[in-house]
């Protein structure tokens, strides 16, 4: 089952670009370590053969999740999407009514998510109450710290 996600063009290239250095420079580092480390004799009691086996394991895992990622992107232009309802993509201007604040933040995938670039996961709690909604909607939403009451101001590319 495909899992299709909506990427920008600069995630798209982000994504792209880790997934050739782990495929390049992070399979030769690991194949290096490895074979210092089986150079070392018995792989029975040896500690850092056996890290760097599980540091391979790990590279092989996020290279798979790269490509699934890869293969099942769709990458939007930001200019082509309608800005009556809060999408992937979107900035949404939203108000925190509890606080009395103002926060904006940018709807993207979850590979694309980096709170401190105010870009938000579409899977994240305040992610999934805000798609879809209109300017002028009131949103809950619990999150970690307690129920927020938000307010969507604003919605732009």
């Amino acid at each position: 089952m495909s899992n299709i996600q909506y990427l920008s063009q600069e995630g798209f290239d982000k994504l792209e670009a880790e997934l050739k250095d782990l495929k390049s420079r992070g399979r030769k580092e690991i194949a290096e370590e490895i074979a210092e480390a089986r150079a070392k004799g018995d792989l029975s009691e040896n500690a850092e053969y056996d890290a760097a086996k599980e540091a391979q394991g790990h590279l092989e895992d996020r290279i798979t999740k790269l490509e699934d990622a890869l293969a099942n992107a769709r990458v939007l232009d930001a200019n082509d999407l309608d800005l009556s309802r809060v999408r992937v993509l979107t900035t949404v201007t939203i108000l925190n009514k509890k606080v009395g604040k103002e926060m904006k933040y940018t709807l993207v995938s979850p590979n694309e998510a980096d709170f401190k670039e105010n870009k938000i996961s579409i899977d994240s709690p305040i992610g999934k109450a805000l798609m879809g909604r209109e300017i002028g909607e009131l949103v809950e939403v619990q999150v970690p710290a307690g129920m927020l009451e938000l307010k969507v101001l604003k919605i732009e590319v």
